[in-house]
């Protein structure tokens, strides 16, 4: 499958896709205005994915006991649209990984584990390079 257009746009080529629906884009603007209006994975995405793992998450209270922890638009924006935590994200076992932390009912636990894995420490590396960039 060759290079795709941007679905935003529809004049560059893309070199990105949304996180969420899988839309291509080409540029940090493109994936603004693309965010404007909610999105999701297509349905028939979701059965075909080979990674399917649980199917009810576990619901936890969203609290922060430190206001600086929480990652800023931009900081999201920034991790979205690195192609190299995206390639990163394709590996079946570190999407594995990170499916047990979020469907763990104890995540904390489940994250200590995770960072045994040396394919789960070099992504957190990469999320914390280009959050230091």
């Amino acid at each position: 499958m060759g290079p795709r257009l941007c679905q935003v746009c529809n004049e560059a080529q893309s070199k990105y896709k949304c996180p969420s629906c899988l839309a291509p884009y080409c540029s940090v603007a493109c994936f603004k205005k693309h965010k404007e209006n909610p999105c999701a994975l297509p349905v028939s995405s979701l059965e075909n994915s080979p990674t399917t793992g649980p199917e009810s998450r576990v619901d936890r209270p969203l609290t922060v006991e430190e206001p600086s922890e929480v990652l800023q638009r931009l900081q999201l924006e920034a991790v979205a649209s690195s192609s190299e935590i995206c390639s990163a994200l394709k590996d079946e076992n570190l999407q594995k990984l990170i499916l047990n932390i979020d469907c763990s009912p104890d995540a904390e636990k489940e994250l200590e584990k995770a960072m045994g894995v040396d394919v789960f420490r070099i992504f957190t590396d990469k999320i914390l390079s280009t959050l230091g960039s």
